[in-house]
């Protein structure tokens, strides 16, 4: 009986591995993601990403705000930038922002290291998912 019970228990480990090698590979839809980037002189913002279980996202930039939608099938992503908001920043940062829409919308690829998300395509924006 209790190499029954240590067989079990052995089994149980596995698949509670192998579950979240599974979930850690897996796109993060209904989480907030961060942008890995300091907040630009007189700001206190990083832009952030959430992305909806439909593929509805709410950004929030350093100046402007939108939606937009996200389709991903394995590791490849698209992203469609809908109207955005300008919160009446400066030139600069308006600038950045426009940048940022730019390149998330030039990423063709996705991939998940833990906590972080990374979209790549000609520059490469990596996201931090908030886990609290």
């Amino acid at each position: 009986m209790t190499v029954l019970r240590r067989a079990l228990a052995g089994l149980a480990l596995a698949v509670g591995i192998i579950g979240q090698a599974h979930a850690a590979s897996e796109f993060p839809f209904g989480a907030e993601m961060t942008l890995e980037a300091r907040p630009q002189p007189g700001s206190k913002r990083i832009p952030t990403l959430e992305i909806g279980d439909n593929g509805q996202a709410q950004l929030d930039l350093w100046c402007k705000s939108g939606k937009g939608q996200f389709s991903v099938a394995n590791d490849t992503v698209i992203f469609v930038p809908g109207a955005m908001s300008d919160s009446g920043c400066t030139p600069e940062r308006a600038q950045l922002d426009d940048t940022l829409i730019a390149a998330l919308g030039a990423a063709a690829t996705w991939k998940r290291q833990g906590d972080f998300v990374s979209f790549i395509g000609a520059t490469t924006l990596r996201f931090r998912i908030s886990t609290n």
